[in-house]
């Protein structure tokens, strides 16, 4: 390469090495800069890729946790739909007051409520009529709970006028003794199957009790 400058051949020699220098410096930097530029870069993809492969692995996580439950609770209606079950009877008198439990046997026939139990004089302080009405309860030992059909009978009617089926189960939990209550069926029909449950009304409703001749 010429350089074209005036004056002694020392500042000409002194010139081209300045020249040569500061190429090099340049250089340099650009080297540099390139090579921070090839570390960010290299940073960035190393934690995208961190980041996908982390999300990927929750979303298999969760997907198999799923598959395990829905395994679960189908293996649990399969067990439960041929299980044979004994079965036992409770009569309760009730009115809007009124709740008699305990009633008395009569030898080789089901319980009956004595006149006192019904308690055909009681009134209440307005006077108004009174109309008496009972409920036969038939109970099936389900699981850790069981399933409660209920006649509802008027009074002297030979035929039940509403039938209802549910199934009851009691915790102890922290703040005290907690109830759960699901509604299978009506009147010898089960309820439609809600679109967010885990609990099959159509195995279970087949454990109710209905009336022979309802």
């Amino acid at each position: 390469m010429n350089y074209v400058a005036s004056g002694t051949p020392e500042n000409i020699a002194l010139a081209q090495q300045v020249n040569t220098r500061l190429r090099a410096d340049a250089s340099y930097v650009a080297a540099r800069a390139f090579l921070f530029r090839a570390l960010g870069l290299g940073a960035f993809l190393c934690l995208t890729g961190a980041g996908i492969g982390a999300a990927a692995y929750g979303w298999a996580t969760m997907n198999q946790f799923d598959t395990a439950a829905e395994k679960i609770a189908a293996a649990m209606q399969a067990a439960l739909a041929d299980v044979t079950l004994k079965t036992k009877g409770e009569v309760t008198l009730t009115d809007n007051t009124l709740k008699l439990e305990g009633l008395p046997k009569l030898a080789g026939g089901p319980p009956t409520p004595t006149k006192a139990q019904l308690g055909e004089q009681a009134s209440p302080a307005s006077k108004a009529q009174v109309n008496t009405t009972f409920t036969v309860f038939k109970q099936v030992p389900y699981l850790d709970g069981q399933i409660v059909t209920g006649w509802n009978f008027k009074d002297g009617a030979e035929q039940p006028y509403q039938q209802y089926c549910y199934f009851s189960r009691r915790s102890n939990e922290s703040k005290g003794q907690v109830e759960l209550k699901i509604d299978l069926a009506m009147d010898g029909k089960t309820l439609p199957q809600p679109q967010k449950s885990d609990v099959n009304l159509e195995i279970l409703s087949r454990n109710c009790v209905w009336h022979e001749k309802g």
